[in-house]
């Protein structure tokens, strides 16, 4: 069964850096667009960034553009996001999303992802 596992998530202070890592297990998602959303306190899931398939292609909210980067590797079958300048207002519950088909394009609906994984929490204080 497939699998999408976040990790890299924490506390930091305003203008600090992490790294969110998603590994796929169970299944390949090489074919497919992956991307990030993320659930604040209080808040309804919001698109953050997503990738195509083949890496070529990206796509990001305008509060995070600037500031945060997508990549995938599709041999290691992860995808992660560089978040730079944090702000308290980027605290949130990260998930990793990835679609069931294979598509050149990119998703950044929620709805057009098939599997998700569990989240990572990122705190970031002022």
């Amino acid at each position: 069964q497939a699998q999408l596992v976040e990790s890299g998530g924490g506390l930091v202070q305003a203008g600090a850096s992490l790294r969110l890592s998603c590994a796929a297990s169970g299944r390949t998602f090489s074919g497919s667009p992956m991307g990030w959303f993320r659930q604040g306190p209080g808040k309804e899931r919001e698109f953050v960034a997503s990738i195509s398939w083949s890496g070529e292609s990206t796509y990001y909210a305008d509060s995070v553009k600037g500031r945060f980067a997508i990549f995938r590797d599709p041999v290691k079958n992860t995808v992660h996001l560089q978040m730079n300048s944090l702000k308290p207002e980027d605290t949130a519950v990260y998930y990793c999303a990835a679609a069931a088909r294979p598509y050149t394009g990119i998703y950044y609906r929620d709805h057009e992802y098939a599997y998700w994984g569990q989240g990572t929490q990122v705190t970031v204080s002022s």
